[in-house]
This record gives C-alpha cells, sequence and structure tokens, in this order.
C-alpha cells in the first residue's frame, strides 16, 4: 500500500516533544524509504500544516546521513525557503543549507557540483540574507552565515558582492546579537 501524505502527517502527529530520540526515530522511518522523501519535503513547506516544522526536523537528522538524496529535489527545496516561517522550521533548514554550501564550495562534492546550479545558490542567497535581517534566532544566523561565507568564496562575479554585505550585516549587529551571535561572527570575519 502506498504511503499517503496523511499517513506521514499521523507520524509526524505521534513524534512527540523535540527530544532527540523522537526526531531519530521519525527519522528512522524516512531513512529506510528514500521513496517518501518527495512527501515529507511537501509537507515542510504547507506552511499552514501546524505541525509542519517536525517534518523539518526529521529531514535534518535524514540527510545529515544522506545529503546527497536531496540532489533530486534541489529545484523544489531552493524555491521555496522563502516561504517558511515558523522559527522551529527555519533552524533546520537553515542548517541543511549550510551543508549544501559546505558540499559544494569546500568539499567540491562531485555531485552538488553537478546538481546546484547558480540559480538554486541565487536563491540560496537571497533566502539567507532574508533571514540574515530578519527576526530570527541566533542558530538560524549562525548556519546562515557560513552558508553566505562559503558561497561568496566562488569565484563568480555576479557572487563577489556577498562577503561585502555579510559582513555589513555582522558588524551591524554583532554588538547587540547574542554570545553565540557574536562568536560566530567574529568567527566569519576573521575568515572574510
Amino acid at each position: 500500500m502506498k504511503t499517503t501524505k496523511k499517513d506521514i502527517k499521523l507520524l509526524l502527529d505521534g513524534m512527540g516533544v523535540a527530544e532527540r530520540k523522537n526526531r531519530q526515530r521519525v527519522a528512522d522511518y524516512f531513512l529506510t524509504r528514500q521513496e517518501e522523501l518527495p512527501l515529507l519535503l511537501e509537507i515542510i513547506f504547507e506552511t499552514d500544516y501546524k505541525l509542519h516544522h517536525k517534518a523539518a526536523w526529521t529531514l535534518e537528522f535524514v540527510l545529515e546521513k544522506n545529503l546527497d538524496w536531496l540532489v533530486p529535489y534541489l529545484d523544489y527545496f531552493t524555491q521555496n525557503l522563502h516561504q517558511l516561517t515558523h522559527q522551529s522550521s527555519i533552524r533546520p533548514i537553515a542548517k541543511i543549507c549550510q551543508w549544501l554550501a559546505y558540499a559544494f564550495v569546500k568539499e567540491q562534492q562531485p555531485l552538488f557540483v553537478r546538481n546546484l546550479t547558480t540559480l538554486h545558490i541565487n536563491q540560496l542567497v537571497e533566502t539567507g540574507f532574508d533571514w540574515m535581517i530578519g527576526n530570527h534566532k541566533v542558530a538560524t544566523k549562525a548556519y546562515t552565515m557560513a552558508t553566505l561565507y562559503y558561497f561568496g568564496k566562488l569565484p563568480l562575479e555576479e557572487l563577489n558582492w556577498i562577503h561585502p554585505e555579510l559582513k555589513n550585516i555582522i558588524l551591524q549587529n554583532i554588538q547587540t546579537g547574542s554570545p553565540a551571535y557574536k562568536s560566530q561572527g567574529m568567527k566569519i570575519l576573521k575568515l572574510i
């Protein structure tokens, strides 16, 4: 019998609180059912579903082990990032964006180098800057700083504005930022 979004929502409804063991239990379900990943992605971006953030938590745990599973869905993923508004869904997605940037820029993983297009990168960068200037929690901003730093390292003329803009944002907010923001901000500023 084919799994439906309703089935997955029932699984997410039964996840419980945000304890790691609960998130891992649901992620383990998907780690043996890669073909159901598109349904999970759709649920993440169904922002009217009150537990869509639990789908984002699950995706983080799945992609931590198998980031390459996202490759066939890069178009859908990057086109829909801007829809997320729930802080608990943005944080794990920001972390995934950081992993993508790292795999592409730092590790030069062939699968990502071949499949992550300039359009994808631009969508990740645009959303990243929205998250940096928006009212988001420090974890989202810390992951996003790293994402933007990595993409700013690319030798592409159309992306050479990223580091100066990122530097300006960090400098504007570092004095009033939390200790975690200050720590990550200083680290990124030194790298730039």
